[in-house]
């Protein structure tokens, strides 16, 4: 107790330490656990649709990635070198073509993103890559 003036007086300061502990270790705590979760919830499920129909077959150019590195190009295997010229000369009958990459898992991503910048290049109208149904 303290005295002003003769009289007696309570004295009621809260002390702040222990809430600032408090505040401190939620922040760490949310700090620890907010990677964890985003992480959880970063799984990718691909939307189904109830109407639209498939590309076309005549403009979609499907290129495949084997999972020993050999290039398809519409079910016709072409090498490495000759992907470009092959792709140039599907793409030049329309600027509206699609380019489907689809890759074995074991692929190194860099050799789908050289056809993607290949095709890209040659000024394909759309890129896409190709996942497997689920239960595949």
């Amino acid at each position: 107790m303290q005295v002003l003036g003769g009289k007696p007086r309570v004295m009621a300061e809260p002390n702040m330490v222990p809430l600032i502990d408090v505040a401190l270790i939620l922040v760490i705590i949310f700090m620890v656990l907010t990677p964890i979760l985003v992480q959880s919830q970063l799984t990718v499920k691909l939307p189904k649709a109830k109407s639209g129909a498939p590309a076309e077959a005549q403009t979609t150019i499907h290129v495949e990635i084997t999972r020993l590195g050999n290039v398809m190009v519409d079910g016709r295997a072409v090498r490495w070198e000759n992907l470009e010229r092959e792709l140039a000369l599907r793409l030049s009958k329309s600027s509206h073509k699609t380019v489907l990459v689809q890759a074995d898992h074991t692929v190194p991503v860099e050799k789908v993103v050289a056809v993607l910048d290949i095709a890209k290049r040659l000024g394909v109208g759309k890129l896409g890559i190709g996942v497997a149904a689920s239960g595949s």
